[in-house]
Parts: structure tokens; C-alpha cells; sequence
């Protein structure tokens, strides 16, 4: 089965304080980037990841609606954004549980939400 990983790092997330937010031009840090390379390194070692990618801020992001004969656009991908996805895994797994057992993410003492979905 495959399943997407989708990651919350703390910069994105609502209650993080406005100084520690994620601003334009945001690049993390050396120190994550190796911890986040380490983890991509150990999915792809045991077989699993099909896929992954960082993602844009929402700003950068549009929203398209159909349906009213002609598209409609409109800035972000989110009507009301308070989290933004941060990057994505496609991972392989059995089970939800074995998906689910992939880990933490990159850096399990680091705050981020991370979502799995079959």
C-alpha cells in the first residue's frame, strides 16, 4: 500500500511564536537539513520511499476551483491557512501500522506534526 507522509515543521505551525516563523526566503538549518537527508537516506535503504519533496510556502501556492464553467483563482492552496505542509514523503508499507512505524520524521525531538495517509 502506499502511503503520503506530510510534514508540519514547527515554523509553519499556529502557535509558534511570531519570531520563530518561517518568513520569506526561509532556508532551515544546516544542522536539519543533514538530519532530514539521514532519515530520506534511511527510507530509501529499507525499500520504502517511492517519493518526497519540500514544498513552497502557501504564499507562493493557488487555489483553483471548477465548476462554474470557468476556473477561479485564487491566492494559496487553502481557503484559511493556519498550518502549512512543509514537504512530503509517498512512502511503501504493508499496513497503516507499519507506516505509521516509519518514525518521528527526520528529528524526533524536533516539534512537527507529521500525518499518514493510505
Amino acid at each position: 500500500m502506499r502511503f503520503m507522509m506530510m510534514m508540519i515543521p514547527r515554523v509553519y505551525q499556529p502557535d509558534t511564536p511570531p519570531g520563530e516563523k518561517a518568513g520569506e526566503g526561509f532556508a532551515p538549518p544546516a544542522e536539519a537539513v543533514a538530519r532530514m537527508m539521514k532519515f530520506n537516506e534511511e527510507l530509501a535503504n529499507a525499500g520504502a520511499l517511492i517519493a518526497l519533496d519540500g514544498l513552497h510556502p502557501s504564499s507562493k501556492g493557488a487555489r483553483i476551483a471548477f465548476g462554474s464553467g470557468k476556473p477561479k483563482v485564487t491566492d494559496g492552496p487553502f481557503t484559511e491557512t493556519k498550518e502549512v505542509i512543509g514537504g512530503y514523503w509517498m512512502i511503501e508499507a504493508k499496513s497503516k501500522e507499519e507506516a505509521v512505524g516509519v518514525g518521528p520524521g527526520p528529528d524526533p525531538d524536533e516539534p512537527a506534526a507529521i500525518f499518514s495517509r493510505g
